[in-house]
């Protein structure tokens, strides 16, 4: 842990917990924060100015900001020198251990056909000189996730080709190739079902008794490939991987207001990283942006509740920086925490306000979300702006303060390729955001936080922890929620990228 802006020895084994211990500060003139002249100081050009810089750093680093590798920590840096030399703040990072995976090399090809190929993070390794065998279909439609579909199917020592989709247990990736490796496949080439180039895919975590080598290819080479073993050609493919997975130290990175109610926090949280694919400025460099604006505005002000942001580490590969923190929270720094509201992907799209009382999609969050919700939709409405309903996937940080049973809200503008065709992808530079669309988003939090910041504790309750919430390895998550995923879109459920 280290701390700046005010050196807190005494209190870094709460800072652990998620807990830096506050008293009163501030200049006693400032006004107490109000939402207009805060919306006013949260302006575009400073939006775009930061990613401006985070477009830079990823530049710099081999055109990307993903965990473990040089760009994260360059944003790391970034986020840094615009937060720690405050007067009003206090700015500190937490480290933690997350699973790195890279793919070193990788051939997916038929006679003399070389196809384009991702490694599906954490698949094991093919050996260095790869594996040549009959390409031969699994099993394709619902029946595809289970065991019992490849019964009487001979894939044994041969490479499968199925197609992704969802299944049962909230996967899309691991639930085809599982089944396909229990039968005996040597490898499992998985196509996709989105018209959009694969850029990304995980199998969530390392299992290798179920897993085998798979690889990611795109729909139109993978249609193509079944139409002709569906007509009956033998084909002979070649497929060979090296993925490096290994612990690596990250970093979350937080700043918090150092007056303010610290038994009542408003969290505000957007993740640093991107994927190894591209420099991920609207995903989630605008989320990054748009917290970080707020918080310049908000340097203006007085609060009555304690403000904390928070820029997540290694959400691409499962939501690790946003888990690593809730769980690791003592119980009273879990009680500390009075909501959180989530903005990743925020600069173009439909202006998506998540459904935090269930109307929509059957999936409420913790009591108070809806109030959230509200706060949103009133605004954004009252402004114009076609509000529509964002579903609870699971698929961002809002996850991890779902499961500790925390009031969540924020804003979402889509994955789908009608709203982000670049999403995942090289081409999520800083000419894909919409400044308009951002800044009308920017505004719409800085809104929203001016209320919870001034009487939060009025209209959101309280959602303390309780002993059976907690064990020796700290906040146990909750397990019986079902999340879904919303048709069309790609920011899928149990973590940051399509599992």
């Amino acid at each position: 842990m280290k701390l700046y802006a005010g050196v807190l020895l005494a209190g870094v084994a709460q800072s652990l917990a998620g807990a830096v211990p506050s008293t009163t500060y501030g200049d006693r003139f400032k006004p107490l924060v109000q939402s207009k002249p805060l919306q006013a100081l949260v302006t575009e050009k400073g939006l775009m100015y930061n990613l401006k810089k985070l477009q830079e750093v990823a530049t710099a680093n081999g055109g990307n900001r993903a965990f473990g590798l040089p760009g994260y920590k360059a944003s790391v840096d970034y986020i840094l020198s615009r937060t720690k030399n405050s007067e009003n703040f206090i700015t500190y990072t937490q480290d933690f251990p997350a699973l790195f995976a890279q793919v070193e090399s990788i051939t997916f090809r038929v006679n003399e056909t070389s196809y384009y190929v991702i490694g599906l993070t954490y698949s094991p390794s093919t050996s260095k000189e790869g594996l040549t065998a009959p390409l031969v279909l699994g099993v394709f439609g619902p029946e595809g996730c289970t065991k019992e579909a490849y019964n009487g199917l001979d894939v044994k020592d041969k490479i499968v080709l199925v197609q992704r989709g969802s299944c049962p247990d909230g996967t899309t990736l691991a639930g085809r190739l599982k089944p396909a490796a229990a039968a005996g496949a040597a490898a499992v080439i998985i196509y996709t079902d989105l018209t959009t180039p694969v850029t990304a895919g995980s199998l969530s975590a390392p299992n290798p008794k179920e897993y085998v080598p798979g690889g990611f290819i795109n729909k139109a080479d993978g249609e193509a490939l079944r139409a002709r073993i569906e007509g009956g050609e033998a084909i002979q493919a070649y497929f060979q991987q090296t993925q490096v997975v290994e612990t690596r130290i990250t970093q979350n990175v937080f700043t918090e207001t150092k007056d303010g109610d610290p038994t009542n926090i408003i969290m505000l949280g957007a993740h640093l990283d991107s994927v190894q694919a591209g420099p991920g400025i609207n995903d989630d460099g605008s989320g990054t942006t748009l917290i970080l604006e707020v918080k310049n505005a908000l340097e203006k002000f007085k609060v009555r509740n304690k403000v904390r942001f928070a820029w997540w580490g290694a959400e691409e590969n499962g939501l690790l920086g946003s888990k690593y923190y809730t769980q690791n929270l003592n119980a009273t720094a879990a009680n500390n925490i009075l909501a959180y509201l989530n903005f990743d992907m925020v600069g173009r799209g439909y202006f998506g306000v998540f459904d935090g009382d269930g109307s929509s999609f059957n999936l409420s969050g913790p009591a108070g979300s809806d109030v959230i919700e509200k706060l949103f939709v009133e605004e954004m409405t009252k402004k114009g702006v076609n509000v529509t309903a964002a579903r609870f996937t699971g698929g961002s940080d809002y996850q991890s303060f779902i499961n500790i049973g925390k009031p969540v809200g924020g804003l979402h503008t889509g994955t789908g390729v009608e709203q982000d065709p670049c999403y995942h992808q090289a081409c999520d530079t800083y000419d894909n955001p919409n400044p308009k669309t951002l800044t009308i988003n920017a505004k719409a939090a800085a809104h929203v936080l001016s209320i919870l910041a001034t009487r939060g504790q009025e209209i959101i309750p309280k959602s303390p922890v309780n002993a059976s919430m907690i064990s020796s390895r700290g906040l146990i998550p909750r397990q019986d929620i079902k999340w879904t995923v919303e048709e069309g879109e790609r920011h899928l459920a149990t973590c940051g990228n399509d599992i």
